[in-house]
């Protein structure tokens, strides 16, 4: 029997909405999780092609003294720019797609033949920006309050109240997201709360593959 071919799930909401912990309870449900934004550390480490041509674009000041890009000077360059965010997404973007399309490959090709299809969850706070949602069998967006989302990336440190702003503001409105999504996602509440929307979600997903199945 041949391999089947995958249902990927896209899931995106807008900084500090509680993706990461969404995903984290789709891998606890089963899912095969791919962190996009791990990936795009990776893909931006010293020495490689990204890293050169960002630090050819932004200058040697965005560097720690280890020669890896300090993620917050580039931040503070980018979230008050947006032509230099685009210049810089034009860059990672196509890079970090290309490496999470090779791990899918890899999820499928290490299932067994004649398995159940495998599920794959890939997380990204771009991934609707970058077009990748557009490749995927279904797109779920977290979402918060707006009050929580704030205080939430402010708890993670260092970060002033005006950068957590700036970084919130420089982000499409979560509406663009929720108005393109098969699943909303809210997680305002509390995690048991988040967790039974998750797998009511997960349920759904379960049901219509099975309807699908030869």
């Amino acid at each position: 029997m041949s391999r089947r071919k995958p249902y990927i799930i896209g899931l995106t909401g807008n900084i500090a909405t509680g993706k990461s912990s969404v995903a984290q309870m789709l891998a606890s449900l089963g899912a095969h999780v791919i962190d996009a934004d791990a990936v795009a550390h990776e893909v931006m480490r010293a020495g490689t092609p990204t890293w050169r041509e960002i630090v050819n674009l932004f200058g040697l000041e965005i560097l720690c003294s280890d020669g890896e890009i300090d993620r917050g000077k580039l931040g503070a360059i980018v979230f008050a720019d947006a032509e230099a965010l685009r210049r810089l997404e034009r860059i990672v973007h196509p890079v970090v797609i290309a490496h999470v399309n090779r791990q899918i490959e890899e999820i499928v090709q290490q299932a067994s033949e004649g398995d159940k299809a495998p599920l794959i969850a890939v997380e990204a706070i771009k991934l609707i920006e970058a077009g990748m949602h557009a490749d995927y069998d279904a797109l779920w967006v977290v979402t918060c309050d707006p009050a929580q989302q704030k205080a939430r990336l402010m708890a993670r440190g260092g970060l002033t109240e005006a950068a957590v702003t700036q970084r919130i503001e420089a982000q499409p409105p979560a509406s663009a997201k929720v108005a393109l999504a098969d699943v909303v996602i809210d997680n305002s509440g509390s995690l048991q709360d988040t967790r039974r929307q998750v797998e009511q979600a997960w349920q759904a997903v379960q049901s219509r593959l099975l309807d699908k199945k030869p």
